[in-house]
């Protein structure tokens, strides 16, 4: 902390001397104290102590622009004040708060309810039911049976942004009655462009682990993420058909599960769709 007019007196030579130093310290620590240089200059860096605040003196030598706020016990800036904002040619119009509110590019989520999904003609589970309990929703569900393997399909047309690469889920659903068994859900996808022929395989089927139900009747189950699911033919611009099924060699419930969504985890890396 140290101040200075910058005004060296006609002295004694020790006095000069100390006088010197002391405009030295004050240049090196900018005019740094809790209250404003009695003398000022156009241009003047002062740094507030008691506020934490780097200011700088206007051309007029008329007022403080505030620079920046730091933080010292951090020995970051805490913040800097401007009223705008250029980087390269380009100025920045848009606030602060609108800057946080950005989408940003990464994990992103896409529910698809029972509602949307249709048995296989082959292998299928039950046809689309809704279910009246006593009390509050009524749900919709696609019930898949215990004793073979049974599969539904849906579709989702995923947004230009979609990265194009692995997916992974979770499977929402319930049983009716007491059994805490586990139910093992797995998907697989293929993704279509124009023109592609639809009648292609899909890509390599991918089993979540297996949930246990919580033994009372009605009760929701959500799996765990999965792990990677390799959709075929995965692009942009393309239609993907994804098939859900129940793998009940890898599971445990003697009951039917009936299955009420999916929630899909797939990743973009543009903040939209241009």
């Amino acid at each position: 902390m140290s101040q200075h007019d910058f005004n060296i007196a006609n002295q004694s030579f020790p006095a000069t001397r100390t006088d010197l130093n002391n405009a030295l310290v004050a240049l090196a620590s900018n005019s740094s104290g809790d209250n404003e240089p009695s003398t000022t200059y156009a241009n003047q860096w002062w740094y507030e102590l008691d506020t934490n605040k780097l200011k700088f003196r206007n051309e007029a030598n008329s007022a403080w622009i505030e620079i920046a706020t730091l933080d010292q016990s951090g020995n970051n800036v805490q913040s800097i004040t401007t009223a705008g904002l250029t980087l390269g040619a380009t100025a920045i119009s848009v606030t602060g708060a609108e800057i946080n509110a950005l989408k940003v590019q990464g994990k992103e989520t896409i529910y698809v309810p029972a509602a949307a999904m249709y048995p296989n003609t082959t292998s299928g589970c039950a046809d689309l039911a809704q279910v009246e309990l006593s009390n509050g929703p009524e749900i919709k569900c696609l019930d898949f049976d215990s004793s073979a393997d049974e599969f539904a399909q849906f579709s989702v047309a995923f947004p230009k942004s979609w990265s194009a690469t692995t997916v992974t889920f979770q499977a929402f659903f319930t049983v009716t009655g007491p059994d805490t068994g586990t139910v093992a859900w797995g998907l697989s996808g293929v993704s279509i462009a124009d023109n592609g022929d639809i009648n292609t395989a899909f890509g390599t089927n991918v089993v979540a682990t297996a949930k246990a139900h919580s033994g009372t009747s009605n009760d929701l189950n959500v799996t765990v993420e999965s792990g990677p699911v390799t959709i075929a033919g995965a692009a942009a611009d393309t239609m993907t058909f994804f098939q859900i099924m129940r793998d009940v060699s890898a599971d445990s419930q003697t009951g039917d599960a009936r299955l009420l969504g999916i929630k899909i985890f797939f990743t973009t890396n543009a903040k939209n769709d241009a």
